[in-house]
């Protein structure tokens, strides 16, 4: 398939950045906010994504103890593919290094995490591919930072600026008679999570068509004679999972990190227990257990909200005891029977303060029942807000700055949150929409049928037989915790004569960009230096025939802390497999 010229930049990496420019605290510049230019746009999104993933902060270990971010000039391609059927296309992207290895042949296929732009697995799969000599394909797996405004006639090109675009990126469907922000995962009404596996197949294929079209001299770059290796971080690690259970044999190594995969019946679908989690964990963490955990008490010690939840919750027969205390008591203990750990409760807290629960359920069910924009479950809608706290139409400087500026989904760059159902009277108006939420899961009408539905179409099967695959994932996971997630899957594999190595990493949770806060960076440690570790182990199994490290339980230790401040992370921190 013939592909849109590349263009050729100096710094694949950070577009000039550096590690300074990736640290400041202030975006790079862009000169006119409501037209930025398409390397204006780059540079930010690079700004953006490099520090939503990794840890750079000083001492953290990025540059130090691993990882490297010198300048790296090649080709970068980028395009818009469509899985059949799917009514919204994925952008893929492809970066060609100049110093491209011949003799190696290599291509890193990444997918990136949450619901991240193309250039969301950046910090992982091309900032160790790259300086290798390898090329590197990305895929935003049908969800990414096109968000659209309903009822505008703006869409985004490929290189991100707003217009008239001839092939949009996202064309959500919707009327528009409400200020509603949709974007593509939630809205694209095509339930990408189901082909995430091909949409990184799909990435490959295009990564060989870069390498045929950058270096001729070369070609044929195929699936026979390239070594592709598949990677990603979350939802990232999810689909590099999904793609590993595919027919065929065009994947030669796969590394999942962190994977928010559903595959056995023991495990969990994420929907389930981000659910469980919004609903019950403001109250499980007044338990005293929790005292001294950072984050776990975002209102305070008497937060009122989580008082009133665990209030309204005994109100409904849904928690035993006649005192708060005797609540928090009874949510804790629920939790730690439906199989959260200690562990995972306590980096949940980093979920529950920023409100991610409510979020990722609101759009994901909106994702798994095909849902427009303006027709969201229970109630929910995003939109940006006026100073009265009123939904209204974005201004056009916010439009074009979302390409760049957004984590994928909102909340986030001026974008809020709507819940018609709240109950602004009860001290804690969240808590109708979300049992709404929880019904769709726990019930069995029309509307719970097609989540079910929905969520069905993303289980994962068992890893090709004879690929070879890490799973690494931290013990501590609040977001996607191990045992319902990648222990479940493994334990599967296994059980089918598989043999996944798993890594799994004592005092890690799910942000590495979270640890440039020092109440973080004192307890847990980054899960980034396994992943380069875990890539490095597979380059050299498939490269010289080394055989990959075995699975582990990893005793990382976090940073130490004292009054002078913390200490920067060693290698005796992170050991390695």
């Amino acid at each position: 398939m013939s592909i849109p010229a590349g263009i050729h930049h100096a710094d694949l990496l950070s577009a000039g950045l550096g590690l300074e420019g990736l640290r400041s605290m202030t975006p790079p510049a862009i000169a006119n906010p409501a037209a930025p230019t398409a390397e204006e746009l780059r540079r930010r999104a690079l700004w953006t994504n490099w520090r939503g993933i990794a840890d750079l902060s000083p001492g953290g270990g990025f540059t130090e103890i691993y990882g490297s971010l010198a300048a790296v000039a090649g080709r970068e391609f980028q395009a818009l593919r469509r899985i059949p059927g799917a009514s919204q296309p994925h952008r893929v992207m492809a970066q060609v290094p100049d110093g491209f290895d011949a003799r190696a042949r290599c291509l890193v296929v990444a997918v990136s995490s949450g619901s991240r732009g193309v250039y969301g697995a950046i910090a992982l799969a091309g900032a160790w591919g790259l300086p290798r000599g390898c090329a590197v394909a990305y895929t935003d797996k049908g969800a990414g930072s096109d968000w659209i405004e309903l009822g505008s006639s703006e869409r985004h090109a490929i290189d991100g600026r707003l217009g008239a675009a001839a092939q949009p990126a996202f064309d959500p469907a919707g009327s528009g008679t409400q200020p509603r922000v949709a974007f593509k995962h939630a809205h694209s009404q095509d339930n990408p999570e189901a082909d995430w596996g091909q949409h990184l197949h799909q990435a490959a294929q295009f990564g060989l068509d870069a390498l045929n079209e950058a270096l001729p001299g070369q070609a044929p770059f195929t699936f026979d004679n390239t070594r592709i290796i598949a990677t990603g971080l979350s939802n990232g690690g999810a689909a590099v999972l999904r793609a590993a259970g595919m027919q065929g044999d065009w994947l030669d190594g796969a590394v999942a990190i962190a994977a928010n995969t559903f595959s056995a019946e023991d495990g969990r679908p994420a929907f389930d227990y981000a659910t469980e989690a919004a609903i019950l964990m403001p109250c499980a963490l007044l338990h005293p257990r929790f005292d001294a955990v950072a984050l776990a008490r975002p209102g305070g010690n008497k937060s009122p909200t989580a008082i009133a939840r665990c209030a309204r919750l005994h109100a409904q027969g849904l928690l035993a005891g006649a005192s708060v205390e005797a609540q928090a008591e009874d949510a804790y203990a629920r939790m730690r029977a439906s199989g959260w750990s200690d562990g995972a409760l306590e980096a949940g807290t980093i979920s529950t303060g920023f409100d991610l629960w409510r979020a990722i359920a609101a759009a994901y069910a909106s994702a798994y029942m095909r849902t427009t924009a303006d027709a969201m479950p229970c109630g929910y809608a995003f939109a940006a807000l006026n100073d009265k706290g009123q939904p209204t139409r974005a201004s056009l400087e916010m439009r074009a700055s979302w390409w760049a500026d957004s984590s994928g989904i909102p909340p986030g760059t001026g974008v809020s949150l709507i819940d018609s159902m709240a109950d602004g009277e009860s001290g804690d108006p969240a808590l109708p929409a979300l049992q709404c939420l929880r019904a769709l899961w726990t019930g069995d009408d029309a509307k719970a049928q097609s989540l079910h539905a929905g969520v069905e179409a993303t289980r994962a099967a068992v890893p090709r037989d004879g690929l070879p695959l890490i799973v690494i994932h931290g013990a501590d996971d609040g977001l996607i915790p191990d045992a319902f997630s990648s222990a479940a899957y493994v334990q599967r594999a296994r059980a089918h004569g598989r043999d996944p190595r798993y890594w799994r990493i004592a005092n890690a949770q799910h942000f590495d960009a979270f640890l440039g806060l020092p109440m973080l960076a004192s307890r847990y440690v980054p899960l980034m230096p396994y992943a380069y570790r875990a890539l490095d182990a597979m380059w050299a199994h498939l490269q010289d025939d080394t055989p990959l490290p075995a699975s582990a339980e990893v005793d990382a230790t976090p940073r130490k802390a004292d009054a002078s401040g913390i200490a920067p992370l060693r290698p005796d921190n992170v050991p390695m497999p």
